[in-house]
């Protein structure tokens, strides 16, 4: 795979609490000249970044993140906010202790909202794979693919583990392409990149990608 093709499947990420909008805009500025699928950031720097890039790369922002445990009312809140604000890709979390407690039916229904929301922008349900049984991960594969989201996505980052190759496997083999699958959290290397995407990954989050490809070139 090439780097350009590698760098084309990027969601280039700072989604640090700490980050301050200089360093959002280096961000901006790398994913421009790489050309990356979109940058990923935080919702009080979505204005700010669309206004600044002005429509050269899209802007991708985080829903009830990084617990999920929000009301439905507020990631639909926060949704259409960062829609209105220039964002054009959405990644929620769903709601966990939903999941585990076993009410699918809320799950669905707080994505089916989201979605709603969003329209026609895309919307990638993060379901924190570290935290969830093979069963579980199965169940939120049929729940995504009911609620109409574009796309599945492995972790925040955030929690005890990131993307896995087992999980995106387990995702392929239950959606066999009918919904987009986005590896995310502890990308560390170009095999990383090409693996998740030789194993069905549509979208890599990473803050790391073009550190990693610029050290492979070395």
């Amino acid at each position: 795979m090439t780097t350009e093709y590698l760098l084309s499947k990027v969601d280039h990420t700072l989604l640090k609490p700490e980050a301050t909008f200089e360093q959002i805009k280096t961000l901006c500025n790398e994913a421009v000249a790489y050309k990356t699928a979109s940058v990923c950031i935080n919702p009080g720097h979505v204005k700010a970044a669309a206004q600044y890039l002005a429509g050269r790369i899209p802007v991708c922002t985080v829903v009830g993140f990084p617990l999920g445990a929000t009301t439905t009312a507020a990631k639909v809140f926060e949704a259409k906010e960062a829609i209105e604000n220039g964002a054009s890709e959405i990644d929620m979390v769903i709601n966990i202790g939903a999941l585990k407690a076993g009410d699918t039916d809320l799950v669905l229904s707080d994505i089916k909202a989201v979605k709603e929301a969003c329209g026609s922008h895309i919307l990638k349900v993060i379901i924190e794979t570290c935290l969830l049984t093979d069963d579980e991960k199965r169940k939120m594969c049929q729940i995504v693919e009911a609620s109409g989201a574009d796309f599945i996505k492995t972790s925040t980052g955030f929690s005890t583990g990131g993307a896995t190759f087992e999980d995106v496997k387990l995702f392929q083999e239950c959606l066999g392409g009918r919904v987009k699958i986005k590896a995310a959290g502890g990308i560390r290397s170009v095999e990383d990149m090409e693996k998740f995407l030789s194993l069905g990954a549509d979208r890599l989050g990473t803050s790391s990608a073009i550190k990693i490809l610029n050290a492979a070139r070395q």
